[in-house]
């Protein structure tokens, strides 16, 4: 007899084998299996009394903590979608979000009740606000209400084609968009991840990437698949993370570019200091093969690149080792993870196709779109039809990334389309002369966009964060670039800038910096 594909299939899996392993560690709080998921009952007892039904949102606003993680098994298995909510948002994208998916229950950390009470006037959709940690007027108490209802709940049947999560794009440049990921989109995609990367009871997963960015890219249900220790992380912070991989035998975690970036330029001191043979997945933006370099030759850590979108449950392709790989230099190796890399074997088709819908060549030159069609496919996004169909062509659903794809397979982002540089007729990648740019030893962050130029239509502008204490010339970074990459590539303009501007997610905001001038520059 059949049964759905749905991720809560592992949390009744490690009731059986895991109820007395270590689940969940939060700051001086841990949880065994049993202990955990009593937790998660007990909770889904809680929301059926406070009136929570099939196919009812209930929203979340809180970092990585226990009680956030208790809202993916909680909320599911009683049939409701979970919506977990970007913390970094401001109060007016709070509400909009709240009110667009039409959330029954807003759980908010202490940190972010101040602002839900700035517009709870407006939120009319909603009937109980629960106040994860500290207490607010109006506010029940999740600790006190959690233990006042048994582990007992109703049981629901659920379809693998029921929402699970509802999960918010960044909203850059318009409103964000509901991604709607199903029970069969979530269990899939974990299922290729599992297949493509040993996990085994003896890991030890540190949450430095946050649960509510495509549910922690599914990390918040893998662990559980394998009986992994979940060590939630409440705030990134370089030290910290260190600290914590050691004191907790850390073996794994999840990072964006920009986390590997302020890791990697901790004091060397602190650097040398820390345990070797840490594993970790990077995604969200293509990495430097620089930061890749940096990672596994001073550090002795493992990275793996992995690629995807939320409207993909996330991930889409991995950049699979191959055993000719292990033969290269660290620095030859650091290049090819820097691509993308090939299909997990769940996640269905992935083209690179030209204008006309046709496979660009693979000969790692012919710039084409990425496009996926199978299983991790959202069904859609929520209450916007108009927007679905825009992304969803003939069953293909549209990255938008612009990317070539190798002789050997392996898909190779050049850029967002948006971002490629046209300059002379000639075809810049921003994240190409990004990747050169941060070879140099005195690059931090950098981020390039294009600029209007007189002559050539537009040129490149790079905005550069310098390592802390050293220096360098606009004329050296010209030159560093000439020498490496043909000179139509070379940046017109550097701007040595103190940060760059971020989306909540750690997105460099490439559309702030084109409203910039050209040519002027901040030492």
């Amino acid at each position: 007899m059949e049964i759905p594909l749905t991720p809560l299939e592992f949390s009744r899996r490690a009731r059986r084998l895991y109820p007395d392993r270590e689940a969940v560690v939060d700051g001086d709080l841990r949880f065994t299996y049993a202990q955990f998921l009593e937790r998660c009952d007990r909770w889904s007892s809680a929301l059926q009394t406070l009136g929570v039904k099939y196919g009812d949102r209930v929203a979340y606003i809180a970092p990585n903590t226990h009680s956030h993680l208790e809202a993916y098994y909680a909320v599911p298995q009683i049939g409701a979608v979970l919506v977990p909510i970007n913390y970094r948002l401001l109060p007016d994208d709070f509400e909009y979000i709240i009110n667009h998916c039409g959330a029954k229950i807003v759980c908010a950390h202490e940190d972010y009740i101040n602002a839900i009470d700035v517009i709870r006037d407006k939120l009319t959709a909603v009937k109980t606000f629960v106040a994860l940690e500290g207490a607010g007027n109006g506010w029940i108490k999740y600790e006190e209400t959690l233990k006042s209802h048994s582990p007992s709940f109703s049981k629901v049947d659920i379809s693998e084609t029921d929402l699970i999560t509802i999960n918010y794009t960044s909203g850059t440049t318009a409103r964000p968009k509901g991604v709607m990921i199903t029970h069969r989109n979530a269990y899939v995609n974990i299922m290729g991840t599992l297949a493509h990367h040993h996990l085994t009871p003896s890991d030890r997963y540190l949450w430095t990437l946050p649960m509510f960015h495509a549910n922690g890219w599914t990390f918040t249900w893998i662990n559980t698949a394998r009986g992994i220790v979940h060590v939630c992380l409440r705030k990134v912070e370089p030290l910290l993370i260190y600290q914590l991989i050691k004191e907790e035998n850390i073996t794994m975690f999840c990072a964006a570019p920009t986390v590997l970036i302020s890791i990697s330029n901790v004091p060397e001191k602190i650097r040398a200091g820390a345990p070797k043979g840490v594993r970790l997945f990077t995604a969200g933006a293509p990495p430097a093969a620089a930061t890749i370099e940096l990672i596994e030759r001073e550090l002795g850590w493992e990275l793996t690149h992995v690629y995807g979108l939320t409207e993909t449950a996330p991930l889409i392709t991995i950049c699979e080792p191959l055993p000719e790989h292990q033969n290269l230099s660290i620095e030859d190796r650091a290049k090819i993870k820097a691509r993308q890399g090939v299909e997990l074997v769940s996640s269905g088709e992935l083209l690179v196709v030209d204008e006309d819908g046709a496979e660009v060549p693979h000969d790692g030159e012919s710039l084409g779109e990425i496009t996926v069609r199978g299983n991790v496919v959202m069904s859609g996004y929520f209450n916007d039809p108009e927007a679905t169909e825009a992304a969803i062509k003939n069953g293909w659903f549209r990255s938008g990334d612009a990317a070539v794809v190798n002789p050997d397979g392996y898909v190779e982002i050049r850029d967002r389309f948006k971002d490629v540089i046209i300059s002379g007729g000639e075809n810049i990648s921003s994240v190409e002369l990004e990747g050169c740019l941060l070879s140099h030893p005195a690059v931090q962050e950098v981020a390039v966009v294009g600029m209007r130029h007189e002559k050539w239509g537009e040129a490149p502008h790079a905005f550069v964060v310098l390592k802390q204490d050293v220096k360098t010339s606009e004329d050296e970074l010209k030159l560093h670039v000439r020498d490496r990459l043909a000179h139509f590539k070379t940046p017109q303009w550097v701007s040595f800038v103190d940060d760059l501007p971020k989306t909540a997610t750690g997105k460099v905001q490439k559309f702030v910096l084109r409203g910039r001038k050209t040519g002027i520059v901040q030492q």
